[in-house]
């Protein structure tokens, strides 16, 4: 394991303030979304989009990273130039998702664990070889009557650092996300206990795995009240209430939190990862940034509309949430921006 390259591209990742483009929909997903605008699910509308957001002019100056679908990372731009390349030229480091999706968790009724372990290693000498310089692993946690269980951490723990031991091994940075679901009508307390078991949970078994926690980055759900719960959190309480709980259970080793959206607004992310840089102000020895993928690419799509024609409006709406959005991994965004013409 060559530790000091995974520290320098996880560094790279976080620079200035920058966040990372989740553009990791699989086909069927990316068929749903089309569909609401009446676009064909083909490979060429999946890659005109695509190439669309990643080749975006000053992409780079805002994101520094984009987590790419199998099927994109081998895909090709219209005049033979590999994904990866393009990236690269426009200043993104290529990324990719590697596991192959939540599934029941046997013995655990309404819970999941993430699988796709089998064949990893092979599969990220693969990635590597295209290019891919960072990977990403998403567990699901589910808050409910009597869940999550004990179980249902451990497994998803346990999958997560294997995972991530298998990405440094072959001279990838692995992104750990294990994400608490917005869904329900639980209140933030409850989100809170959830959230920090999760993540002493994860980093207890990335020890085990023999983990370099420098060489990581943390995608993480902000604390946040369910989405049917009756009482909702302002933005402050939820900046609040997610630094207490990184503080708690988040060694000072890891490099950077990357949060993931997790079902809210566009500029509900923003404003909420702003309100946790201007409160800890950087104090906190991990940088905050962001990981988004709705909340940065759901305007550019709303533009597109699958019409070539509006190729550059859709760029300028995914640069201005982008833009938006550094701000707020500085401590610095007005939503008076969400005003201004991108």
């Amino acid at each position: 394991m060559d530790t000091t390259t995974l520290e320098d591209i996880a560094q790279r990742m976080l620079a200035d303030g920058k966040g990372l483009l989740a553009i990791d929909e699989s086909t069927p997903t990316c068929g749903k979304r089309f569909e609401d605008y009446g676009i064909e699910n083909s490979e060429d509308n999946r890659r005109d989009y695509r190439a669309l957001l990643l080749s975006a002019p000053g992409l780079g100056e805002s994101v520094s990273g984009a987590i790419l679908y199998d099927e994109t990372l081998r895909m090709k731009t219209v005049d033979g130039t590999p994904f990866a390349q393009m990236m690269s030229d426009n200043g993104v480091i290529p990324g990719i998702k590697v596991d192959t999706g939540a599934k029941d968790l046997a013995g655990h009724p309404d819970e999941k664990v993430t699988e796709g372990l089998d064949g990893l290693r092979e599969r990220l000498a693969e990635y590597h070889a295209m290019g891919a310089r960072f990977a990403k692993w998403r567990a699901v946690i589910t808050i409910g009557d009597g869940i999550p269980s004990a179980g249902c951490y451990a497994a998803n723990a346990h999958a997560l650092a294997r995972y991530a031991a298998l990405c440094q091994e072959a001279g990838i940075v692995p992104i750990v996300e294990p994400e608490v679901l917005l869904d329900g009508d639980h209140d933030i307390a409850r989100c809170y206990e959830v959230t920090e078991e999760t993540l002493t949970q994860l980093f207890a078994q990335l020890r085990e795995q023999n983990v370099h926690l420098p060489g990581l980055i943390l995608k993480a759900s902000m604390v946040l009240p369910g989405k049917h719960a009756a009482q909702q959190a302002d933005g402050r309480e939820v900046a609040a209430a997610t630094l207490r709980c990184l503080y708690a259970s988040v060694p000072a080793s890891v490099p950077g939190v990357a949060f993931l959206s997790g079902g809210q607004s566009n500029e509900d992310a923003t404003a909420h990862l702003d309100a946790m840089n201007r409160i800890d102000a950087g104090a906190a020895p991990w940088k905050l940034t962001f990981s988004y993928a709705r909340a940065l690419q759901q305007p550019a799509l709303d533009t597109w509309r699958g019409d070539k024609a509006n190729t550059e409006a859709a760029q300028n709406a995914l640069l201005h949430r982008a833009r938006c959005n550094r701000a707020a991994s500085q401590g610095q965004y007005d939503p008076a921006q969400e005003r201004q013409v991108a």
